[in-house]
């Protein structure tokens, strides 16, 4: 159809070259105001539009030209219908509003030359469309036309040629819309049609205009596409914003709308689809363009002011065109006549009659011309016009020689690559069955079986681990069937596609697989439905037919996760053959997958979390892609995790589109299941702000489906679903349809439910209430009752949900996360503005959208500072222990996760040094206290006020742990806010720490007072006789010296010999009185018992005297235990009580034992309190609930307490003996005997004995003291020494304790060690503790090096005190060495008596005497160090007054609380915790449980146990069987989690496997039945199980 005359081609042709190069100068122009020459040739991506910048969280106004082409993006991601405006303001608002009030009163003659300044400024909304578009590539193409589509906007359908020679069609741009209408033929059946609209063939109506035209074309398209009661503009016009800036480029655009009939009659424009296509500019300057509408069209309506010749030559040469032409004219037009003189010569080419002509001039009724032409645009439809589609148009453009989008080599390459998968697929449903086997019955088996393995649902009478051991082998069954599948053709050409193409080719294949996959799964669902109702019809309601049909629909949908998926698979089931070692590790053909799925990620792609279908999630396949994307981001992967839940088909997938332009792998009519993930990119800047480097997307589908709910199991699915999801988010949407009011109240009860478990195990994510459909302005106010009525609803469902969870306390939904009326409910208008499929989206829908992106960024910004976002491998972490609680029935009980274990473990490190800190702080304290009340006189201690100084230390003390426990929560360390729950359990610790160092503060000044009071007696005695002695050695003096013969030595001697005796014949001898210590034990025993009835007496009689007894003589006998039951059962029964009865003598015992040896040290007299205080001790371990369940014979007790005090008896006798040795007055006074002869014969002589003195002081009393203050000391030293040295990480808290000694003795391997271990912890702890610290200073140098400076720090303060001592008013050597006692007297108990003998007859000068002392102090160190250095360590460190095997105990023993099952020891942080918790539990068998009639070791584990239908029955059920299930009942205070995962109990299975023979043997059983697989665990397994218990990985 071009003119004929080859002149005028070629003089067309000249212009077209003219025009095309003033084209391609208009475009540069309008690129360089708009700012986007820079992607002429680097074109703008999703990602630049998609990533999260700061200017993507403003709302702002286009200021200037380059701000308009980001606005309009911007808003049409956004479906904003406000994006085509062009307009922009030059100012603040605020000031025009300033210059308006400013103006002089006054009408200026300018108004009438007033023009739209804005022309000027601005560009035409065509030119900006053709300008994004150009310099946008074929993917972001794709994505503002689906957006505009959405917003009924008309779309180009032909670029003109700007930046290329050719027109170019967008077919490719408009492949992803997809429309659903109901034609008039399906409205009785209300059936509808839903289709790709390139694909769907309709009549095409085109509407172009010739010369100028007085009267705007698109503005009548509008009138002629819109229903009478709702008007929109489908196509800019002049009368829109920014519309009448003159066009610079967009003339030869091709807009395409369409009209589809939603199906009611009366209220439908037309019956079925038509489209419009709509030219800018003039036909004959875009001819081609022309020419290819008459193509395509089955009408073209021409818009004309008259006809001319010009006009009839361009029209005649149509004449074998077999399109209908109209032509739309203006009436009142001048040339009327000539018009229709050309029309008439028209009529035989055109085809023309006078329905043909539509004349429209100012005076025509627009509403009834509208009608006219929406009249003649039915009749055409109804004259069986040609049906086109734009895939069909493609054809005859490239005939044409347009250009076609699609043409490009990559995008054609990719269709190739694509149709090759996709041919073979017809029916869906077997084509899933028969080419993707894996994802099919073997995965939905697996998933399970397992399941099965931790809720032990179908156990029946199978042993726990037995049945856990069958079903580890059914699992490896199905992963070795699963492995033996090849891969398909489809799918080894979708590996090779996804790998080897290009990345653009990558990315269009990935489109047309999506494109396709839909397109055939909308074709096999249309069949379904339409079956579906005509089995509804004929099987009435029979719900297994209507079921099967349902599974059948919902396995219809086929995607591009569903291949993702079969990979998946494939790799899980080659991984899974690896592990068990039938694959070896260089045969694995499918390690780089996850590699693959990674790019695709980092390409925004969304990835399958949890495949929905078999409810399961594929955890190696998504750890691996996860790791691998961490890898591919060089570590650098924070992010925080937003989740969308919400009821199926309820605008989920519209709003997270809308908030970030996201597509997730759904389409309408696919019931896809599970939760999908997609990262987006966030920029530099932003990082910094919102603190994360990525934000990951999930998207939850298939949550109350309506064609999934009659499947097994939904509401379990569901609920799963949005545990997992709720559990990995930081912030989760839910989104509710608010008409929908049941389907809300299932879908809160489920996040409820999903809300309560996440605040029981720590995790509090942030919640946002979407309530779609509300669009009255007044929503918030109005809903304020709805919103009170909402919480009411949400508190009672969470009573209902705390039920089920077994939780017996008072909750409300306030308690388990921040929930703010107010800012966190949204009210968002429905998407469309109308009825659907014409209605525009809504204007407030997008605005409201927008505002709750704003506040979640704000939101996330805000949180940033006091959370930091999970990385990759802290999401994996929470992926596994998520999914691990989850798969277990008792989510809460069943929660095990590393970070809060490491989190865990972190805090209780912090708190044990806290903890040694203040004992530490308070062990000093009472060594100062106790060295004070030594020196203190008999009125100095009454008026002491240590009680009130104790108490201040101990309230810092508590306040200072208090303080560093709220700091650490405040700092910002890794996952605090996962043990915020624990928080209470550390400051009840600390609280207890108080009350426990008070208690023992109080106890040891107490004692040390009473020590002192009674020292005060003897020391009076004492000082009478030492001033006699002086008294008389004085007179001897005087004697000696009035002989005329000088005396010698020997002379003198005898004379003092001669003296003493005398004057100790003279003095009353006071003896200290000795008591029968046994006598006083006894009567105390008695008092004891004297309630006890007759035959207790009659024992006591019998037993004779105290001193026959002993601790180590005590055994263990039948009678002790009283008993009711017969045969095999009395039998185990009375060997088990006998065990754990002999078990509780030996550790009251050792208890006793320790105390008796504690108070012996003291050195002290013997007190009447002290067999009190011993017999509490017994009496409340007897006391206890779990040692009267024992039901122990009176006859235990009175033995009991027999052989403890017996040995009671004979260690206070000898303390008691000791003690009247030690401070007889006669004795003591001939301690000093030397002391006196040497000052007796130096002043006789008149020896200048200064020095002599000096060193009497230093080895008489300075040297014990100094020797006491170290062995004070050490003890403490030792203790800091260890923790601060390179192995004190074993003692950093309970678990790096236990894993570390579970870990020496698999190295070990010595069977007593774990016997020990097993059955007498405590003895084995503290052992070990010893042994350590033995094995620590083996080389002595270290001890001596903290002897040396334990003792270099007192010598200083001893000199420090020598200088001090030395004041000028002081003159005596007896004032300056009380003034020195007293500077040291927190320090040093410098012994008064040697003091006395020093201070005797000494004259010398304070000053010299002083220098004299200094100058023997490097001499005495010396010689202190030595005699420490000769002392065997294990004596040495065994008489230390601070045990530092006792303080590393109390420190890594904790509450000594024992599983009630298999005896494993809590790990629980503090001393004062609500709940016990071990890492790992171990067979029973292993703590001497059998089988009542077998005799064989049980090798049940409790972590198994709690899961399974297994029951238990003891002392505390009254041996009634009940479900370990709800051991709970019985055992409150314990949380036995089940093992989280299949290996982690391999450490004590291998344990047993190894020692088997040698547990039965020495527990007197036989060996255990264990299952097969225990015996194939290695060393290796075992070790790795232990890391993976304790989190040491």
């Amino acid at each position: 159809m071009t003119l004929d005359s080859p002149k005028k081609r070629a003089h067309c042709i000249m212009e077209d070259v003219d025009l095309s190069s003033e084209r391609r100068k208009a475009f540069r122009e309008v690129l360089s105001k708009l700012k986007l020459q820079k992607y002429e040739s680097r074109k703008l991506g999703m990602n630049d539009v998609l990533e999260i910048n700061s200017g993507s969280l403003k709302d702002w106004t286009p200021r200037k030209l380059r701000d308009l082409p980001w606005h309009f993006l911007r808003k049409v991601m956004a479906l904003n219908v406000t994006a085509r405006s062009t307009s922009f303001r030059c100012g603040a608002p605020h000031d025009q509003g300033t210059r308006v009030d400013e103006e002089e009163q006054g009408i200026d003659e300018q108004i009438f030359f007033f023009s739209d300044s804005d022309t000027k400024v601005s560009v035409n909304p065509l030119d900006l469309l053709c300008a994004v578009l150009l310099c946008s590539d074929s993917f972001l193409q794709q994505e503002i036309l689906s957006k505009m589509s959405m917003c009924q906007f008309a779309l180009p359908l032909l670029l003109p040629a700007l930046d290329t020679p050719k027109c170019n069609l967008m077919l490719w741009a408009m492949r992803d819309i997809v429309r659903k209408w109901r034609p008039h033929s399906l409205a009785e059946s209300r059936g509808f049609r839903e289709e790709s609209l390139v694909l769907t063939a309709m009549p095409t109506i085109s509407f172009v205009r010739m010369g100028s035209c007085s009267f705007s074309k698109s503005k009548l398209l509008n009138e002629v596409l819109s229903p009478s009661q709702q008007h929109h503009d489908f196509f800019i016009h002049q009368d829109l914003s920014s519309g009448n800036v003159p066009r610079e480029i967009a003339d030869g655009l091709i807009e395409i709308s369409w009209f589809f009939p939603g199906g009611r009659k009366n209220l439908d424009l037309f019956s079925e689809p038509v489209a419009v296509t709509n030219l800018r500019g003039d036909i004959e300057s875009h001819w081609l363009q022309f020419s290819f509408l008459t193509e395509v069209s089955s009408a073209v309506f021409i818009f004309a002011e008259n006809i001319t010749e010009r006009e009839y030559t361009l029209l005649s040469s149509l004449k074998e065109s077999t399109t209908k032409y109209y032509f739309i004219l203006n009436r009142q037009a001048g040339r009327s006549s000539e018009t229709l003189a050309f029309l008439n010569r028209l009529a035989p080419v055109l085809k023309l009659k006078n329905s043909h002509m539509l004349m429209k001039d100012s005076s025509t009724n627009k509403a009834k011309f509208v009608e006219k032409l929406q009249f003649t645009i039915q009749s055409i439809m109804n004259s069986s016009p040609k049906r086109i589609g734009i895939e069909d148009m493609a054809v005859i453009a490239r005939e044409l020689g347009i250009q076609i989008d699609e043409d490009r080599v990559e995008c054609q390459t990719a269709s190739n690559c694509v149709k090759e998968i996709t041919t073979e697929i017809k029916d869906v449903a077997y084509y899933k069955q028969e080419r993707l086997r894996l994802q099919g019955d073997l995965w939905k088996s697996l998933a399970k079986v397992e399941k099965e393995m931790c809720r032990m649902r179908r156990q029946g009478d199978i042993p726990a681990e037995k049945y856990k051991s069958q079903l580890k082998d059914k699992m490896l069954e199905l992963r070795k069937q699963q492995n033996k599948c090849d891969l398909t053709d489809g799918l080894t050409k979708f590996i090779d596609a996804i790998q080897h193409l290009l990345p653009l080719e990558k990315h269009y294949f990935l489109k047309w697989m999506k494109f396709q996959l839909d397109h055939i799964a909308r074709g096999n669902l249309s069949k379904l439905r339409a079956e579906y109702k005509e089995k509804c019809k004929s099987l009435g309601d029979d719900p297994k037919q209507l079921a099967e049909l349902d599974k059948l629909i919902s396995s219809t949908s086929l995607g591009v996760e569903h291949f993702m998926r079969e990979l998946g698979q494939f790799y899980e089931a080659e991984h899974s053959m690896v592990k068990e070692g039938k694959i070896l590790k260089s045969g694995r053909q499918f390690t780089h997958l996850p590699g693959i799925a990674a790019d695709l990620m980092l390409e925004g792609f969304p990835i399958e979390l949890i495949d929905g279908d078999a409810s399961n999630i594929p955890l190696q396949w998504v750890t691996d892609v996860l790791t691998e994307l961490h890898a591919k981001l060089r570590g650098r992967s924070k992010m925080l995790v937003l989740t969308v839940l919400g009821v199926q088909s309820t605008g989920k997938s519209t709003l997270l589109n809308t908030m970030f332009g996201l597509q997730f792998a759904v389409s309408s009519g696919r019931c896809t299941r599970g939760a999908f993930m997609l990262l987006i990119q966030v920029t530099e800047i932003l990082k910094k702000e919102l603190g994360c480097d990525f934000i990951l997307v999930i998207d939850t589908e298939g949550l109350k489906a309506p064609e999934l709910a009659k499947l097994e199991d939904s509401y379990q699915h569901d609920n799963e679903l949005a545990t997992l999801v709720i559990g990995l988010s930081d912030i989760t949407i839910v989104n509710m349809a608010m008409e929908n009011a049941t389907e809300m109240k299932d879908i809160l009860q489920i996040v409820v439910h999903a809300f309560l478990r996440m605040e029981k195990i720590g995790h509090k994510p942030n919640c946002q209430f979407v309530h779609q459909n509300v669009s009255d302005v007044s929503a918030h106010e109005q809903n304020m009752r709805d919103r009170k009525h909402l919480l009411e609803q949400l508190n009672e469902m969470i009573k209902a949900a705390a039920k089920m969870e077994k939780l017996n306390k008072e909750i409300k939904f306030s308690d388990i996360m921040e929930y703010d009326l107010e800012k966190h409910n949204w009210y968002i208008p429905g998407l469309w503005h109308g009825v659907p499929p014409m209605a525009p989206v809504n204007m407030g829908y997008s605005e409201k959208v927008y505002e709750l992106k704003r506040y979640l960024f704000e939101f996330i910004k805000n949180r940033s500072l006091k959370r930091t976002p999970k990385d990759v491998p802290q999401f994996i972490e929470w992926v596994k222990s998520l999914w691990n609680a989850v798969k277990h029935e008792n989510f809460i009980f069943s929660f095990r996760n590393s970070l809060i274990a490491e989190a865990y473990n972190q805090l209780s490190v912090k708190y044990s040094e806290w903890e040694w800190d203040f004992r530490k702080e308070m062990h000093l304290w009472i060594t100062e206290k106790e060295t004070a009340i030594q020196n203190l006189s008999p009125d100095e201690l009454e008026a002491d006020k240590s009680q009130y100084e104790m108490q201040q230390k101990l309230l810092c003390g508590e306040q200072r742990i208090l303080e560093l426990l709220k700091q650490y929560f405040e700092s910002g360390a890794a996952n605090l806010h996962l043990i915020e729950k624990y928080r209470e359990d550390f400051i009840r610790s600390a609280k207890s720490l108080k009350t426990e160092l008070e208690s023992y503060s109080f106890k040891k000044c107490k004692e040390a007072i009473h020590i002192k009071k009674g020292q005060h007696k003897i020391a009076n005695i004492q000082a009478e006789y030492m001033k006699v002695i002086e008294g008389k050695v004085d007179m001897l003096l005087d004697q000696c010296r009035r002989k005329e013969s000088k005396l010698e030595n020997k002379e003198l001697e005898m004379e003092f010999e001669k003296m003493w005796k005398e004057t100790f014949s003279e003095l009353s001898p006071i003896c200290l009185q000795k008591h029968e210590i046994h006598e006083d034990i006894e009567f105390q025993l008695r008092k004891d018992l004297d309630n006890r009835g007759s035959s207790v007496n009659q024992k006591i009689q019998k037993a004779g005297s105290l001193m026959n007894y002993r601790i180590n003589s005590f055994t263990m006998r039948t009678e002790y235990l009283d008993f009711s039951f017969t045969s095999a059962v009395k039998r185990w029964f009375t060997k088990k009580r006998s065990q754990k009865t002999e078990k509780l003598a030996e550790s009251l015992m050792a208890q006793c034992n320790s105390y008796i040896e504690e108070r012996v040290y003291s050195k002290a007299d013997y007190d009447e309190t002290y067999c009190r205080e011993l017999l509490h001790l017994i009496n409340e371990k007897l006391q206890r609930e779990e040692v009267k369940k024992l039901q122990t014979s009176v006859g235990f007790e009175v033995d009991l307490k027999l052989h403890i005090l017996g040995e009671a008896a004979h260690a206070f006798q000898k303390m008691h003996d000791d003690f009247l040795k030690e401070n007889d007055p006669q004795q003591r006074l001939e301690k000093l005997k030397p002391q006196y002869f040497s000052t007796f014969r130096d002043h006789y002589l008149e020896k200048d004995a200064r020095q002599n003195r000096a060193k009497e002081f230093c080895d008489q009393c300075l040297k014990p003291a100094l020797m006491d203050y170290v062995s004070k000391r050490l003890g403490l030293e030792i203790v800091d020494d260890i923790l601060s040295s390179g192995q004190s990480i074993e003692y950093a808290s309970r678990s790096f304790f236990q894993f570390t000694v579970q870990k020496k003795l698999l190295e070990d391997g010595n069977f007593n060690n774990y016997v020990k271990y097993i059955l007498n912890y405590e003895k084995f702890v503290k052992a070990w503790i010893w042994r350590h610290i033995l094995d620590y200073y083996r080389e002595a140098e270290d001890l001596e090096d903290l002897e040396e400076e334990i003792l270099s720090t007192i010598i200083k303060k001893v000199r420090d005190a020598l200088e001090k001592a030395k004041d000028e008013s002081i003159t005596t050597v007896s004032a300056f060495l009380n003034n020195f006692c007293k500077v040291l007297q927190k320090d040093l108990v410098i012994s008064k008596d040697s003091l006395v003998g020093i201070q005797f007859k000494n004259t010398a000068d304070p000053a010299q005497f002083s220098t004299f002392i200094q100058t023997f102090l490097p001499d005495l160190q010396k010689q202190i160090l030595a005699e420490l250095k000769d002392l065997e360590i294990k004596s040495k460190l065994s008489h230390l007054p601070l045990k530092p095997q006792d303080e590393i105990f109390k420190r890594v023993f904790g509450c000594g609380k024992q599983c009630p099952f298999c005896k494993v020891p809590c790990e629980a942080g503090g001393g004062n915790h609500k709940e016990h918790f071990a890492s790992v539990h171990r067979p029973q068998g292993l703590g001497r449980y059998q089988n009542l009639v077998t005799e064989n070791l049980t090798y049940s584990l409790c972590s198994s146990d709690v899961v399974s239908n297994t029951e238990f029955r003891n002392s505390d059920t009254d041996w009634k069987d009940h479900p370990y299930k709800d051991y709970r009942q019985y055992y409150p205070h314990w949380r036995i989690q089940p093992d989280p995962s299949i290996t982690a109990s391999d450490y004590w299975k291998f344990v047993f496997k190894e020692f088997n023979q040698q547990f039965a043997k020495e527990y007197g059983a036989k060996p255990a039945n264990l299952p097969a697989d225990w015996q194939k665990i290695t060393k290796e397994q075992a070790l790795e199980s232990l890391k993976e218990a304790f989190t040491m990985k």
